[in-house]
């Protein structure tokens, strides 16, 4: 059975991979064309369990956190989204715990002033919840509003 499928697998690749070199047909459009301006995208993602054991911050203390802590340095948008991630703690324990993901973007030229402002967020979530840290992602990317 396994070279039977093996065999028409084999047998469909070449007209599969000549239609994708097939140099007659035009691009799409939008395959050549850089939309939006240069902008870079910051991910924080914020545990919620303590490694102190102390109560896991709820979700009215990290709204309440992205209003007073970060709103004020965001204020033209972000993003928020709940979720469930894992990681070992400075005790060498696997945690798994509910989380936020925090995407905010923001103009490439704009990146020093920024990178001081989301420090900021960061070592403030890390005193205010007793955790060991704040995961940060940094891309460049393109953005169209």
């Amino acid at each position: 059975m396994a070279g039977a499928v093996t065999a028409v697998l084999a047998a469909g690749a070449p007209a599969a991979y000549a239609s994708l070199d097939d140099e007659s047909r035009p691009a799409p459009a939008t395959s050549t064309v850089a939309r939006g301006k240069p902008f870079n995208e910051t991910r924080l993602f914020f545990g919620t369990e303590r490694p102190d054991g102390g109560p896991a911050v709820t979700d009215k203390q990290f709204m309440r956190f992205i209003d007073k802590e970060v709103t004020p340095s965001f204020p033209d948008g972000l993003t928020v989204q709940d979720g469930r991630g894992q990681w070992r703690d400075s005790n060498g324990k696997i945690e798994r715990e509910r989380s936020y993901e925090l995407i905010l973007l923001y103009p490439t030229d704009e990146a020093r002033r920024r990178d001081v402002q989301i420090e900021e967020i960061r070592s403030d979530y890390e005193k205010a919840f007793a955790q060991d840290s704040v995961a940060r992602l940094d891309e460049r990317t393109r953005v169209d509003f």
